[in-house]
């Protein structure tokens, strides 16, 4: 080979060589890709390329009686503090300090359960906890040894703070003693059995667990690194402690972290990569009211795993919102959309290059709601005014009252009044101070609150004697001012209010005049038993049926050797009854015996109102057997109160024919007594029945220009003013 095709093979060689390696370096990289780490790089490359994302369905609207919107929806944005999404090797506490300084620099808020308070001198706020948020800081003391023992130690000391239980029988006799725990396995026993609401800041103190040791405890748990501030420390054990109550229960790993955020903060995220951030679609509830609060009720997060475990099949994320209270949580199911799910493509920068749904999100549906805005918003009013007005000459900042409205006949609830109330579009920032005010604003007094019915009863004991035959219309008995049990006369006695006696009183006249003398032989007639079988068929000491929460109440019983029928029925002995139930009982009576359970829902729909998917139910539960007589003869008697009677001046400006009832519901100690009325309109043929009681109001007759009010305004045309009675002279 001469000297040229030396040069030339070296040539061919060298372009061989420059063209093979690459190759041979490319199949080598082919190989090891698309068959040795195949699984990893297609899992890889899934999620950097193709993400499944949930789309949010947006949450039903509640509407009142004729279509008018009272809550609704606003799209928005919230920020969520994902784990995962952090790179391997990161410290998430770097992450999460980062963004949650530019939240501060931007003046969004965020909320952490750990019940320290955010800035020093720092000290609990446990009282602003619930008790099943008690119940996971619980849980979560186990995962910090030094609090957990302490805390024990103190229960080893003061073992009446913890639920007492027996001893398992394996635990007794010669088994225990092989098997005796130590004083720091018993103070942990003892720990799981404190009551949540035995939870206190002087019990974490006193146990030697001061804000400052826990939050020094969990720095050293969480990694916190030496050189954050107190204060940068704090802000993230705050979501380091929410991520961890995750873990406790599950693998989830994320955590709203803001909600309601605006594009200038969304561009702020994606322009600064910030780690562990995503933002999702969401809607925040939208009041069209101020009104009706403790109907509509308010939306929460879950408080506990195992709430949220009964339902996550039924399409739910541990971080979703849920109705809590009032109408959003008793017609959830109607109100819950079903979420819909996106495929979202992505380059290698993470930037968004295509989209599909694989599921559409159904929205929730339209729930109307029995009551009318602006008649509710009249009986709050009203309600307010008699309050204040009490409160004005006798100040009491924990006086409630609470008013309930009942279509006769359907068992429709037209208004529902509380007071003092609370506005549903700062629920959020208030909670804590609503939580501890002392005139309980968040209690709902016109179905959950329980009071004496008093006189109120007389109608029922009334219609009760007649029906039973214990009396007729036309008997008269003799009010000599004090009814005396027969055999024991000197021990056992009612007094009537109008001491010298009312004289000769039939069934009509002795509703008129309240006639105590008159019921106490009627309950003594009757018995208990008769009594406790009418007041069940009225409803009384039931639930009413209502959809939010009620309290039932209380019958009347005998003590162990004592007859307290003559008592109870004219509304004393200890009987308790809520202004919603004592408003249907009403309505049961005037509409002939038609007994319905109240409710709140008018109709449920479609989101697109094409199909109606429920209807509040109008049936009776069970109807009373009434002769027209008898009823006739009750109404006339609560219709004399109105217009010969002691309500006569009261309601001369009543635009409607109505008949009435007060009651003075006595409390046993030394505070005044509440006020209890009841009323129904028109007199003829009665549409409404109302109930109202005030806490420590005195004499029922003062509710009467309330009530006359109340009945003023449903009535009254809506283009003509509420009309509001003078305040005469207050009767007893």
């Amino acid at each position: 080979m001469d000297r040229k095709e030396m040069q030339n093979a070296r040539l061919y060689f060298l372009l061989i060589f420059i063209v093979l390696l690459p190759l041979v370096i490319y199949l080598g990289v082919l190989y090891d890709t698309q068959v040795i780490h195949y699984e990893d790089y297609s899992a890889r490359a899934s999620r950097s390329i193709a993400r499944p994302e949930k789309v949010e369905a947006s949450r039903g609207i509640l509407t009142d009686r004729n279509g008018r919107v009272l809550v609704s929806n606003r799209s928005t944005y919230e920020l969520t503090f994902d784990a995962s999404l952090l790179p391997s090797g990161s410290d998430s506490n770097d992450a999460i300090l980062r963004l949650l300084e530019l939240c501060q620099s931007q003046g969004v808020s965020w909320s952490d359960a750990l019940p320290i308070s955010r800035h020093a001198p720092y000290v609990y706020t446990l009282e602003t906890l619930t008790n099943a948020q008690k119940k996971r800081f619980l849980a979560y003391l186990k995962t910090l040894p030094l609090s957990y023992d302490a805390l024990g130690a103190y229960l080893l000391r003061h073992p009446e703070l913890t639920v007492q239980e027996e001893p398992p029988e394996d635990l007794e006799g010669e088994a225990a003693s092989e098997t005796t725990p130590t004083p720091a396995e018993r103070g942990r026993a003892l720990v799981d059995r404190l009551p949540a609401g035995n939870l206190t800041a002087s019990l974490m103190n006193d146990a030697g667990i001061t804000p400052a040791q826990l939050l020094k405890e969990m720095r050293g748990t969480l990694k916190i690194p030496e050189n954050y501030t107190q204060a940068q420390a704090r802000s993230v054990l705050g979501i380091q402690y929410e991520l961890s109550l995750r873990r406790l229960d599950d693998t989830y790993e994320t955590y709203v972290l803001a909600d309601d955020i605006d594009t200038a903060f969304i561009s702020m995220l994606s322009d600064g990569d910030y780690l562990g951030a995503k933002v999702t679609h969401s809607s925040v509830r939208e009041y069209g009211t101020d009104y009706a609060a403790h109907i509509l009720g308010y939306m929460g997060n879950f408080e506990t795993w195992d709430e949220y475990s009964a339902v996550k099949d039924q399409g739910y994320d541990y971080n979703d919102s849920i109705g809590r209270t009032g109408a959003e949580r008793a017609f959830e199911n109607y109100l819950k959309g079903t979420d819909g799910y996106r495929i979202v493509s992505t380059n290698s920068e993470g930037k968004i290059t295509g989209e599909y749904y694989s599921v559409e999100p159904e929205p929730g549906g339209i729930v109307e709601l029995t009551i009318d805005l602006d008649f509710q918003q009249a009986v709050e009013d009203i309600l307010a005014e008699a309050v204040e007005r009490l409160n004005d000459t006798d100040y009491d900042e924990t006086r409630g009252a609470g008013a309930a409205v009942i279509k006769v006949g359907t068992g429709e609830v037209l208004a529902l009044a509380s007071y003092p109330t609370f506005e549903l579009s700062t629920i959020r920032q208030n909670i804590g101070e609503l939580n501890t005010d002392p005139g309980r604003p968040m209690f709902n007094r016109a179905s959950m609150g329980t009071y004496p019915p008093g006189s109120t009863l007389k109608p029922f004991t009334a219609i009760a004697a007649l029906e039973h035959g214990v009396t007729t219309l036309t008997e008269r008995i003799r009010d000599t001012g004090t009814w005396r049990y027969p055999g024991d006369e000197k021990n056992s006695y009612a007094n009537c209010w109008y001491h010298a006696g009312h004289g000769f009183q039939n069934i009509v006249q002795a509703i008129t005049n309240s006639c105590n003398y008159f019921f106490a032989e009627m309950g003594y007639r009757m018995g208990m038993d008769t009594l406790r079988e009418y007041l069940t068929m009225f409803g009384l000491g039931q639930p009413t049926g209502i959809e939010i929460g009620e309290r039932a109440g209380l019958l009347p019983e005998n003590p162990e050797g004592q007859n307290q029928a003559p008592w109870a029925a004219f509304g004393q002995s200890s009987q308790l009854y809520s202004p919603l139930q004592l408003a249907n009982y009403v309505a049961t009576l005037v509409s002939g015996g038609r007994h319905c359970q109240a409710h709140l829902l008018k109709a449920a729909k479609t989101y697109d109102n094409s199909e109606v998917i429920a209807t509040g139910n109008t049936e009776p539960v069970n109807i009373i057997p009434i002769s027209d007589e008898n009823l006739q003869a009750v109404k006339q008697g609560m219709r004399g109160l109105v217009t010969t009677g002691s309500l006569a001046s009261h309601f001369r400006n009543c635009v409607v024919t109505a008949g009435a009832k007060t009651g003075t519901a006595q409390v046993y100690s030394n505070v005044k007594t509440h006020s209890v009325f009841v009323c129904f309109a028109p007199y003829e043929e009665p549409e409404i029945a109302v109930a109202i009681a005030i806490e420590r109001g005195g004499s029922g007759s003062i509710l009467a220009s309330t009530g006359v009010n109340i009945l003023n305004a449903y009535f009254t045309p809506k283009d003509v003013d509420t009309v509001i009675t003078g305040e005469n002279q207050l009767l007893p």
